[in-house]
């Protein structure tokens, strides 16, 4: 789940302990979230900084709760089509499980995965919230503990 971190970073996750994982106005990452199941983990990826990568780790610990900066008229997230009767977004609670001692950057998992692999390492993805399979989260927590 990549979240800019001059926006939301992992330091606030931690210091907050949970949050709502909303705003998310893309329908494909919005079904992604929607398999999302309470004790699921995710990483948190800080992106559109320099260098972006994984730094650190998130629990699901609610799901399918609504989006309330749809009905916001003050919010950026507002969506005037959506209405209480007929809401268009969701979204999850996360916690912080742990954040890494060090980043693991969009280099390192680009040079340890293919785009098959993982879906954050294709170019031009600007998805939000992507699936990872359990051998390439298993990898990821490997290169995570390997970081200096």
């Amino acid at each position: 789940m990549k979240s800019e971190p001059e926006v939301y970073g992992i330091d606030d996750l931690a210091r907050e302990g949970t949050t709502l994982w909303d705003g998310i106005r893309n329908y494909q990452a919005r079904n992604f979230m929607r398999t999302m199941r309470r004790g699921d983990r995710a990483f948190f990826y800080h992106s559109n900084c320099s260098p972006p990568g994984i730094v650190g780790l998130m629990e699901v610990c609610e799901t399918g709760l609504l989006d309330p900066t749809q009905f916001d008229p003050a919010s950026k997230y507002f969506d005037p089509r959506s209405r209480p009767d007929a809401p268009r977004w969701d979204c999850v609670r996360l916690r912080h499980l742990r954040t890494f001692a060090a980043l693991v950057s969009l280099d390192c998992l680009r040079a340890s995965f293919t785009e098959e692999d993982l879906a954050v390492v294709r170019r031009g993805n600007r998805l939000s919230i992507l699936p990872v399979p359990e051998a390439a989260a298993r990898r990821i927590y490997t290169l995570a503990r390997s970081e200096p």
